[in-house]
């Protein structure tokens, strides 16, 4: 028998020192496309991916032989080194070290779709640390506030 498995992960990461580095709307458009492609380079698929100014949200479908760690530090590097690129002479961009990786049912994706794009609305009326910390407690997330913000 063979094996089958859909693995749907909506994974959240911050610039560092949540700095509001990626105003510019052409460069966020750019970075997102450029995860699209190193998520199919490692065999998954972008469903979608938005963020505001300091942040990212992807929602992705990742291959059962790439672990999640390995899949958002190949995002996370990799797009990094192109924001730098495009942003020669700028202050350096870095994405913060960790991350949150949310499991998501098939049938709740459209939903996680939705809340995905409608990020600049969102952010209107609530903090990205608001955010993160609603969606660390809607998943039952055990963390450390001390150290959730390293």
């Amino acid at each position: 028998m063979s094996t089958q498995q859909q693995l749907l992960y909506h994974i959240v990461f911050s610039v560092k020192d949540r700095r509001p580095l990626l105003q510019d709307d052409a460069l966020r458009a750019q970075v997102w496309s450029y995860m699209a492609g190193i998520a199919k380079n490692l065999e998954g698929f972008a469903i979608k991916i938005v963020g505001f100014y300091d942040h990212a949200h992807v929602l992705v479908r990742i291959p059962a032989k790439v672990a999640v760690a390995d899949f958002v530090g190949a995002l996370k590097s990799n797009s990094s080194r192109q924001v730098n690129d495009a942003r020669a002479g700028k202050l350096k961009f870095h994405w913060q070290d960790g991350y949150g990786a949310f499991t998501v049912s098939p049938s709740q994706a459209d939903r996680v779709v939705r809340y995905i794009e409608n990020q600049l609305t969102h952010h209107a009326k609530q903090t990205f640390q608001d955010e993160y910390l609603a969606l660390l407690a809607k998943h039952e997330i055990e963390f450390d506030p001390a150290r959730v913000w390293e």
